[in-house]
């Protein structure tokens, strides 16, 4: 993992402790990766980038958005610098309103990740965190950061691929679901689950509500509930066949009726 010292100045010295962060997100994010399979692992956002730009916009809330898009080359006051981690290589691109003026406008009595993205240009993320006022950046933050993030990635995959084997004939749907959830489509992500699980009471309740990831919960209990609601029985005798306890006949029943 790269880094360097943090210089004396105060904007260049909190760019350094933002790049810090980034790179101990990044490494805890690493760390717990190692423990899922290999397919798992390489099915993670930012495994599956590899290459990738961190964006860190300072609004009233910080904002950390990494996106695989490519970015044009700094110009004006823009500061970008490089860094590296194991299957990982990224550029911390940083932004505030004496940069990017449009930033101070964005007004935030929480965060609003769909305001800064439009600001900043960006509209594909693999993830976006926010830090409020006061927020830490101490490495212990960006431990439980990174290790989060790995696991809400596993998860969103784990259950995106048991959505798709299980809506069979929707996976168009399904992947227009995760791509919603990963941006933070919130209105998208609701509407798109009562369009997988129509009329289901439970992914219309956790649908009115705000957690992407109960209302991903839900729709994956209700696909899985459906499946085997539509798995079949054993099959039923056939004819000449005799049910349990009872014996086999060979006449046909409009005989033995008639008879």
């Amino acid at each position: 993992m790269t880094a360097d010292k943090p210089p004396g100045s105060q904007p260049e010295a909190m760019r350094a402790a933002l790049r810090s962060y980034v790179a101990a997100l990044h490494h805890a994010y690493l760390g717990a990766s190692v423990l899922l399979p290999p397919g798992e692992r390489a099915a993670l956002p930012l495994l599956r980038a590899g290459q990738f730009t961190v964006v860190v916009a300072a609004a009233r809330h910080l904002h950390l958005l990494a996106t695989a898009d490519p970015l044009p080359q700094p110009r004006g006051q823009e500061v970008q610098e490089h860094d590296t981690d194991s299957d990982l290589a990224w550029t911390v691109r940083f932004y505030d309103p004496v940069v990017l003026p449009a930033l101070a406008l964005v007004e935030e009595a929480g965060p609003a990740p769909g305001d800064v993205r439009r600001v900043i240009g960006i509209t594909d993320v693999l993830y976006h965190l926010s830090v409020a006022p006061g927020g830490g950046l101490a490495p212990h933050h960006a431990q439980h950061a990174g290790t989060g993030l790995a696991n809400q990635h596993a998860s969103a995959v784990r259950d995106t691929d048991t959505l798709r084997a299980a809506l069979r004939g929707r996976e168009t749907l399904v992947d227009e679901f995760a791509a919603a959830e990963r941006l933070g489509l919130h209105h998208a992500v609701r509407l798109l689950a009562v369009a997988l699980a129509p009329g289901h009471p439970d992914v219309a309740r956790a649908a009115a509500g705000d957690d992407d990831a109960a209302i991903r919960r839900a729709l994956v209990a209700s696909a899985r509930a459906g499946r085997s609601r539509a798995a079949p029985g054993p099959p039923g005798p056939g004819p000449g066949q005799a049910l349990p306890g009872q014996a086999a006949s060979s006449q046909p029943a409009s005989r033995r009726g008639a008879s």
